[in-house]
């Protein structure tokens, strides 16, 4: 499999990683994110598969300091990527801990910067969703916001058959990036949902990376402020 690292924006690139089968037989495409600190330490975000192609492009822009899987449903590769870089620091999003025994865990993530990036990516922990607590980041060079599963965006004829219907009624499949309606209908908390997007709306985000979705290269604001407009209903 060989996967090619593409520059995004200012000290950020991405990669595509495989197509991965999940609950059902639906088929998800996969992204990922380096980002180069001003130290000159690594930061990646959601790894996917890692490939020797991967490998080396990934120890050409510097050593892999941090792995950050934003929530508990990608963590798949992360024991390959922790036996590549067995000195990067390993954050467990909510949750991930107890699903992963066999990972050694560093540092949880919550709502204190994590100071080895600090002033230079932000978080924001979405909680309240029955299904997932995702870690939304900010890159503030770049001003890149990276989604992984609260924004979604399949290009039309992805899935086939009864999934493409099932697809476009939970809005994953659409003219435009949206918050799936499972994921919308699992925000118990809405009150703790909104806090949260006021958070994110803060940022001045132009740019915006999706683990299921290609990329927005502008407007990225009002992309994610139009994704969650229901929540202000």
């Amino acid at each position: 499999m060989a996967t090619t690292l593409t520059a995004f924006g200012p000290e950020i690139w991405i990669a595509r990683g495989p197509t991965v089968t999940a609950a059902g037989g639906f088929h998800y495409p996969t992204r990922m994110a380096v980002i180069r600190l001003n130290s000159g330490d690594l930061f990646v975000w959601s790894p996917t598969a890692l490939s020797d192609d991967l490998r080396a492009a990934v120890a050409a822009l510097g050593e892999v300091r941090h792995l950050v899987p934003p929530n508990v449903l990608h963590h798949v590769f992360l024991g390959d990527w922790q036996a590549a870089w067995p000195g990067a620091r390993v954050y467990a999003p909510p949750g991930l801990r107890r699903k992963r025994a066999d990972i050694r865990f560093d540092e949880d993530l919550g709502d204190a910067p994590v100071a080895a990036w600090a002033g230079e990516i932000d978080a924001v922990v979405m909680r309240g969703n029955l299904i997932a607590t995702e870690i939304v980041f900010f890159h503030r060079e770049s001003r890149t916001a990276l989604f992984t599963d609260l924004i979604q965006h399949f290009r039309r004829g992805w899935f086939g058959g009864w999934r493409a219907v099932v697809a476009r009624l939970d809005l994953m499949e659409g003219a435009v990036p949206a918050v799936p309606r499972k994921f919308r209908l699992a925000f118990a908390d809405r009150r703790a949902a909104r806090a949260a997007l006021d958070a994110v709306l803060a940022w001045p985000a132009e740019r915006l990376v999706m683990a299921h979705g290609e990329p927005v290269t502008e407007g990225a604001r009002i992309v994610i402020a139009d994704a969650f407009r229901w929540l202000r209903a």
